[in-house]
């Protein structure tokens, strides 16, 4: 899986709320049958993080929690909305291609 790929997979769980590692990686199992590996679920974290897409969420359990919980930003929704839009005008175009009328 691209780099990309997995920022756009992170990006679209998140769009659903504050969630850790673990948790992103079970959403993103459940929408699309795979997990990533930990080198590219925290590459990805690390660099969404990096460019102000998703920063950490407010911790109310205190110190001792274990799990980092992040969440996006408004430029992160930004973005993710571009790339979901620019994604969607490539299906149509595809799916007309192949004689598929897309809803």
């Amino acid at each position: 899986m691209h780099s990309n790929d997995a920022q756009m997979l992170v990006l679209t769980v998140l769009a659903d709320g504050p969630r850790h590692g673990y948790a992103i990686n079970t959403a993103i199992e459940e929408l699309t049958g795979r997990r990533l590996g930990p080198g590219s679920l925290y590459g990805a974290l690390s660099r969404l993080e990096g460019r102000g897409l998703i920063q950490p969420a407010n911790q109310t359990t205190g110190p001792q929690e274990r799990h980092r919980t992040v969440q996006i930003t408004d430029a992160g929704r930004d973005q993710l909305r571009a790339e979901l839009q620019q994604m969607a005008r490539i299906s149509a175009v595809g799916l007309r291609a192949l004689g598929i009328n897309p809803a």
